[in-house]
C-alpha cells in the first residue's frame, strides 16, 4: 500500500501492506501473546499490536469482491516498523501501540470504503483502543 522513509536515506521505516488471509493467520489462537508484548484490541475482526507491528483483520462484503456475498472476504492489513539504524524500536507503550493502530485503521478504513465494503467491513470511523483479553486468558 505505502512505504514511509526519511528523506535523508533509503532505509525503509514504516510499511503498510494488504492481503487476503486465512483463519489460521489470526493471532487470537490461544497463544499467550501478551508475554511477547503483543496486545489485542476490540476493532475489526481482530486487531493487535506491539512496538514493531500492528495487524488489523476485517471481513468485507462488496459487489467488487466475487463471492463475498456468500462469505465476507478476509482482508489483513499490516503496519510494520523497521528497526531504526540507531538500534532500538520505540518503547512498547500504549501511546506507541495506539499510534500504530491509528495509522493502520485510517489506511484500512480508506481501502474498505474504496472497495464499497458493507458497513465499512465492521470498522468504526475512529479507532478503538479498548484492549481485550486473549483467548484462554482470565
Amino acid at each position: 500500500m505505502c512505504r514511509v522513509a526519511p528523506a535523508a536515506g533509503d532505509r525503509l521505516r514504516i510499511q503498510i501492506d494488504f492481503r487476503l488471509h486465512d483463519s489460521e493467520d489470526l493471532f487470537d489462537d490461544g497463544t499467550k501473546w501478551t508475554a511477547q508484548g503483543r496486545h489485542l484490541y476490540g476493532m475489526g475482526r481482530e486487531a493487535s499490536t506491539d512496538n514493531k507491528a500492528a495487524y488489523l483483520f476485517v471481513g468485507c462484503t462488496s459487489p467488487q469482491l466475487k463471492g463475498s456475498d456468500l462469505e465476507p472476504t478476509p482482508i489483513e492489513s499490516v503496519l510494520k516498523f523497521d528497526k531504526p539504524m540507531e538500534g532500538a524500536y520505540p518503547a512498547n507503550t500504549p501511546a506507541t501501540r495506539e499510534a500504530y493502530l491509528t495509522v493502520l485503521h485510517s489506511v484500512t478504513l480508506a481501502v474498505v470504503k474504496k472497495l464499497g465494503c458493507e458497513n465499512n467491513a465492521g470498522l468504526p470511523e475512529k479507532p478503538v483502543f479498548e484492549t481485550k483479553k486473549w483467548r484462554g486468558e482470565q
